[in-house]
């Protein structure tokens, strides 16, 4: 069996969840918005090493239980190696997501970061619909990348020297086209669960906005700018023909791979720890509730 791509990112996702998402917003979430006053079942969707475990467990009733599903052998060996510790009923399942049947028990099935890998994300909204009972409710984290690129700001200088956000655009749009995976789709999961028949379907936006300060403590500093880096902010761009090919490949023009490859280059150089930087990543957390 090939190795799984995800199985090889366990340090990325574990070094990169905490630029999304302030501890007291996830717990506004679930104690004001989504009220949830009694214990619930949740399963987790593409769960990886069980993030969504890790932050709302400790915020939800006594009780409540945790069950993860994802296709990394090794996501789920960490994450059975990291609740094992933790006072929480947890389960964790290897298996192919789109092929495995779930019983409909759940009263939240939830997801984060993940449709934007599926090639029918329609086909999947509806696996998690029918894993939830009636009156349960479907919550989808996922990103706008579109939005995300045009949320940092570096000092010093103008945005569209670093980041070209029609090129980026044009790029993400094709991708989708030729792959049918969405990197956009967050802003469309609100029209997605109400033409699947969710009710009272609503749409949030991420809270956290990152700032890499000159003026922090080194720890802090050095700990911010390996996340930003790791999540793919002025990372240096290598074997820059190969890139420029590619790019091409994707659906750009020549002239326009040229530029986003200097683009890169450019924000690569200029980029460093003692950078005044703020970053966005606009994540679109959004809910409905199945009646059937």
């Amino acid at each position: 069996m090939s190795e799984y791509y995800w199985d090889r990112k366990i340090e990325y996702l574990r070094n990169t969840r905490c630029l999304y998402y302030n501890d007291d917003y996830l717990e506004f979430l679930v104690k004001m918005v989504w009220k949830i006053n009694k214990p619930v079942n949740i399963i987790d969707y593409g769960c990886g090493f069980g993030y969504l475990g890790l932050k709302f467990l400790p915020m939800l009733p006594e009780g409540s239980t945790y069950t993860g599903i994802d296709r990394g052998n090794e996501l789920i060996n960490t994450a059975n190696e990291i609740f094992c510790k933790l006072p929480y009923t947890t389960e964790f399942i290897v298996g192919d997501i789109e092929e495995i049947r779930v019983e409909r028990k759940f009263d939240i099935a939830m997801c984060h970061a993940f449709l934007l890998h599926v090639t029918d994300p329609v086909k999947m909204l509806q696996k998690m619909i029918d894993s939830v009972v009636d009156g349960g409710r479907v919550i989808a984290f996922e990103p706008n990348w579109t939005a995300n690129m045009s949320s940092i700001s570096m000092d010093g200088l103008q945005q569209s020297q670093m980041i070209p956000l029609g090129t980026l655009q044009k790029l993400y749009e094709e991708d989708f086209n030729r792959t049918g995976k969405d990197g956009n789709i967050g802003m469309k999961l609100p029209i997605m669960l109400s033409q699947l028949g969710l009710k009272e379907v609503e749409c949030r936006v991420s809270d956290k906005v990152n700032f890499l300060d000159p003026n922090r403590d080194l720890q802090s500093k050095e700990r911010l700018f390996n996340a930003l880096k790791e999540e793919g902010l002025g990372q240096k761009p290598e074997e820059l023909q190969r890139l420029t090919t590619n790019l091409v490949n994707r659906g750009l023009t020549l002239d326009e791979a040229r530029n986003q490859v200097e683009a890169e280059l450019f924000f690569s150089k200029q980029f460093k720890m003692d950078s005044y930087l703020t970053y966005a990543p606009n994540m679109k957390i959004t809910f409905g509730t199945v009646k059937r």
